[in-house]
């Protein structure tokens, strides 16, 4: 799996955090995602894509 972010599109809602915080994060000064794992871990693809459905500026890509 892999992981991309548009910046972009981020609205900083912190719903991908709350889902998979292994994964991602968000800066302190604006709330926008950061992506702590490009690449993340086979346990964390069933939380990732469940972040991704649910981002409201769907600023995440996951691709297998």
């Amino acid at each position: 799996m892999k992981v991309v972010i548009d910046e972009d599109k981020c609205c900083g809602a912190g719903q991908c955090v709350l889902i998979a915080p292994e994964v991602f994060d968000q800066r302190d000064e604006d709330g926008i995602v950061i992506l702590l794992e490009s690449e993340p871990a086979d346990d964390q693809h069933v939380l990732v894509r469940e972040a991704a459905a649910v981002c409201p500026g769907a600023a995440i890509e996951v691709s297998a």
